[in-house]
């Protein structure tokens, strides 16, 4: 019996030992193998410091609501903004992460899109080339928040 991620929509065998998460609007199953993903991205200093970031602002935005809060869901969609959209290498979007929650007093509610698009981390798992399947799932999730695009970049500049 397959069970169906309620953030990314990634249909998974039910596995009764998958750790649930209860932060990220996932399923047990997808947060497994989210886990799987970051532990690759721990022992390898290249895939670290490429995509990272990345990585763990991409699933957060694409687990958007539940129990989500929106405070997290924004400084994720800033993290990808900042990379994808101003440049930022994603080793120096941390610092700017902290300012932003150091500055923001109210933390307003962006509606997540109905469908984040086919990659998930999932496929992140599975690729060949980890770095350009990171990128490739970022700029997919970010462009599917595209109605808060404009919102997202003042948030951005503070």
């Amino acid at each position: 019996m397959n069970v169906v991620c309620p953030g990314c929509g990634l249909a998974m065998p039910r596995n009764p030992a998958a750790p649930p998460d209860g932060y990220y609007n996932c399923s047990p199953e997808c947060w497994s193998v989210y886990t799987e993903v970051l532990e690759k991205e721990y022992s390898n200093a290249v895939f670290f410091g490429r995509v990272h970031q990345m990585t763990v602002d991409s699933y957060a935005v694409q687990h958007a609501g539940g129990p989500h809060p929106d405070k997290s869901v924004d400084v994720h969609l800033v993290g990808l903004h900042l990379v994808l959209i101003d440049g930022v290498r994603p080793p120096d979007v941390p610092p700017r992460l902290q300012q932003l929650v150091s500055r923001t007093k109210v933390w307003p509610h962006f509606e997540p899109p109905a469908n984040a698009g086919p990659l998930t981390v999932f496929d992140v798992a599975l690729a060949d080339d980890h770095a350009v399947t990171v990128r490739a799932w970022a700029e997919q999730v970010l462009s599917a928040w595209a109605a808060h695009h404009a919102a997202i970049a003042a948030l951005a500049r503070g």
